[in-house]
């Protein structure tokens, strides 16, 4: 329950990539790596986070590749191998510039979790409530197709299917270019299965070093019902950043 109480906090305070476009600016790469260690006495653990993006920027259109694996364990056992993917898309309207489409696709494989695999896909609409230079905050709703199967210990699960509605809220900030605060924060319940929900969030805090070299704090949370397991993930590491 804690959990899920942090977890939605932080589902109400945090959001997505702020990024730094401009008009001569319109591509950019991202490729971030990071990790944990803690050796004591009693053993070692690990935990490796690497992800890299490809962003794409035109006047009403932006469009974002993502994928990320992370794996983690003891020298005995294997605790993490998560895989994810996607791609999203956002469409703005001319007249409304702080209302925008959104679509997504997107593939998740997690042994922590339980899921053998997972494939979303869908539309929405998205509502920026503040856009500012330096504050962004919005509200987006839209509804997701899922395909998916788990891992479970003595049976096996084909072609799981139901229909989600996916709430999301962002909120991006920066200093000076500075200090980044970055995250994501999904509610994506079931609407035909009633113990069947999702809850994502991540938090990204930045301190930039060098022109395309930034410190990065990364704070993950997931849980997932179906497989009643959910995941708290803290990692530091270097981030790598260009715009051309």
């Amino acid at each position: 329950m804690k959990f899920i109480l942090f977890s939605l906090f932080f589902f109400l305070n945090i959001g997505f990539v702020y990024g730094q476009f401009s008009d001569s600016l319109t591509h950019r790469v991202r490729l971030s790596t990071s990790g944990t260690f803690n050796k004591t006495s009693e053993g070692m653990t690990y935990l490796l986070n690497n992800s890299g993006n490809f962003s794409v920027k035109k006047k009403r259109f932006v469009m974002n590749t993502n994928a990320a694996w992370l794996y983690g364990g003891t020298l005995e056992t294997m605790t993490n191998n998560d895989v994810n993917a996607s791609v999203d898309f956002n469409v703005y309207n001319k007249k409304v510039p702080d209302f925008y489409y959104w679509g997504l696709v997107n593939f998740t494989s997690s042994f922590s979790l339980k899921i053998n695999e997972q494939v979303q896909s869908g539309l929405g609409l998205a509502y920026r409530i503040v856009n500012k230079e330096n504050l962004m905050f919005s509200v987006s709703d839209g509804i997701l197709y899922e395909r998916s199967n788990i891992i479970q210990p003595d049976s096996a699960e084909f072609g799981y299917q139901t229909v989600r509605n996916s709430l999301r809220l962002q909120l991006n900030w920066k200093h000076k270019d500075f200090i980044t605060l970055t995250g994501s924060g999904f509610w994506q319940p079931s609407l035909t299965y009633r113990n069947d929900h999702i809850v994502t969030t991540n938090l990204n805090v930045g301190f930039k070093v060098w022109r395309w070299v930034t410190l990065n704090t990364a704070l993950n949370y997931n849980l997932i019902s179906r497989t009643e397991k959910e995941n708290f993930i803290l990692t530091y590491g270097i981030v790598f950043e260009r715009f051309f």
